[in-house]
């Protein structure tokens, strides 16, 4: 088999991602060069995309041509089946990237009690956190644009990161930048939260409204004793002290839309099962959102007092 050197990515008119578990290793055993450089995609937050870009040959001896883009690198390999071009492209782009064959030499590779990250030597946090819910089963995070700002040759993007019930926000002057920077915030959020570089952190379960409906202790009874149409009152302090009774937890979400009377809109999000999400409006970030929290806590009164 031969292989074609690295060229600037191609139109991709044909994509195909499937990866082969049953392919020789590069050099080490169990491990193949698709498999590797698959691993490094999670980790880099960039997976890599295979094209075939043409067939030669004669119909009876063909030859595959295929090419894999990873990031800013694009590199092609041939061979007599589409399995064999696949392999080689990889291998080629291995080369490229300066990585070994070795997983053990894969970056940002977890160590065996939990997932560390390196803060000094610019992790890679979007992979990082992407590979956090694959191990453990959480849900995957979530990127929101809500803001662009700035004239046409310096823009500047907000974006959210949102993973369970955490959240994050940063400035970027691309998307990409700016999704980096929040990644890069949550994962600092959640060595925090797990008291070293090591993250042990783990979200809490999401609580059923047949408990809360079965409680009785103090915070939730006040709520279904009392009114809620009391003038200035900080529901939001309201919502806090019952979410941390009753364990749940509660997130809000500012849109950046106004509404057509040019209120501030926010979403008032609980980690109950099923999860509940109320609408806020008002004229300020904290009025919208003490009226999301008002809304919530009219709805958790509902189903605790059924």
């Amino acid at each position: 088999m031969s292989q074609e050197g690295c060229q600037s990515p191609a139109v991709k008119t044909t994509a195909d991602t499937s990866l082969n578990e049953q392919e020789s290793p590069r050099s080490s055993p169990g491990k193949t060069p698709i498999q590797i450089l698959h691993e490094y995609g999670i980790k880099s937050g960039n997976l890599p995309v295979y094209v075939m870009e043409r067939t030669e040959g004669e119909a009876h001896q063909p030859s595959f041509v295929f090419s894999v883009t990873i990031g800013d690198v694009s590199c092609t390999g041939q061979g007599t089946s589409k399995k064999a071009a696949k392999h080689q492209a990889a291998e080629a782009a291995l080369s490229t990237l300066n990585i070994e064959a070795g997983p053990e030499n894969v970056p940002g590779k977890p160590d065996s009690n939990g997932v560390a990250a390196d803060t000094n030597n610019h992790p890679n946090s979007v992979g990082l956190l992407q590979e956090l819910a694959l191990q453990r089963g959480w849900r995957r995070p979530e990127y929101t644009v809500l803001q662009e700002a700035g004239p046409p040759h310096k823009r500047e993007f907000t974006v959210t990161c949102r993973m369970e019930s955490l959240s994050e926000t940063a400035v970027g002057n691309s998307k990409k930048a700016a999704k980096k920077a929040a990644a890069e915030k949550l994962v600092e959020k959640l060595q925090s939260l797990s008291g070293c570089s090591e993250i042990t952190w783990t979200p809490k379960a999401n609580v059923r409204f047949e408990n809360i409906r079965n409680s009785t202790a103090e915070k939730i009874s006040l709520l279904r004793r009392n009114p809620l149409s009391i003038p200035n009152t900080d529901y939001i302090q309201i919502m806090l002290e019952l979410s941390h009774e009753q364990g749940f937890e509660v997130t809000y979400f500012d849109i950046d839309e106004l509404t057509v009377n040019g209120q501030y809109q926010c979403l008032a999000e609980l980690s109950t099962s099923p999860v509940t999400v109320c609408h806020g409006t008002g004229i300020s970030c904290s009025n919208a959102h003490n009226d999301a929290a008002h809304s919530a806590l009219q709805y958790i009164k509902i189903m605790a007092c059924k």
